[in-house]
């Protein structure tokens, strides 16, 4: 009997959107398989965090499931990329990956090959998205454009570096004295 645990996200957290028709679907596959499993939500996700993703994929990497089941690809992953790059790191480590709506198990045969060809079109996106960077970058110099962000009232202000400096001076004191040498501040200044 497998281990499993069952991921549900939604887009909105502002109460429009629910997981209940995901978990339903999740909780039948895993009772019709006869996998243990316990459910994850992901309730206020935005586009950088993720923290019940998170989470999950830190007990994964524990070996406390089996395999990872999701209702469709695009609720694991935002994006082809991260998709890629979470799948191959669970798939490394021997832990599973289904998505019951788009039918793929990438334990199985067919499933690495889905799964090759979805890298390899990762890639390809990848290259051409570089290649159209590299393009118009070259345009915009032909244009005679700077490339970079803007110049700021930030930019004409010379900064300060004594912050910088201090900073840089307690980083070395705090890494120095976890190794159990304990200096005053003043000798990471010079």
């Amino acid at each position: 009997m497998k281990n499993v645990a069952l991921y549900c996200r939604v887009s909105l957290s502002n109460g429009s959107q629910t997981t209940e028709n995901q978990k339903i679907r999740l909780v039948e596959f895993a009772e019709r398989n006869g996998y243990t499993y316990n459910i994850y939500e992901e309730q206020e996700s935005t586009r950088k965090t993720r923290p019940v993703k998170q989470a999950l994929l830190a007990e994964l990497r524990a070996g406390k499931y089996d395999a990872v089941i999701v209702y469709k690809l695009d609720r694991w992953a935002r994006s082809s990329t991260e998709l890629i790059l979470d799948t191959k790191s669970l798939l490394d480590k021997g832990i599973g990956f289904i998505s019951i709506s788009d039918n793929l198990d990438f334990g199985t045969a067919s499933g690495k090959l889905h799964f090759q060809i979805l890298s390899a079109f990762a890639e390809f996106e990848r290259e051409l998205i570089r290649e159209r960077t590299i393009e118009g970058l070259r345009r915009s110099k032909l244009q005679g454009k700077t490339p970079g962000r803007p110049k700021g009232s930030k930019d004409s202000v010379k900064r300060k570096r004594s912050g910088y400096i201090l900073r840089e001076a307690r980083k070395r004191q705090l890494s120095e004295s976890d190794a159990g040498i304990h200096k005053s501040i003043e000798t990471y200044l010079n």
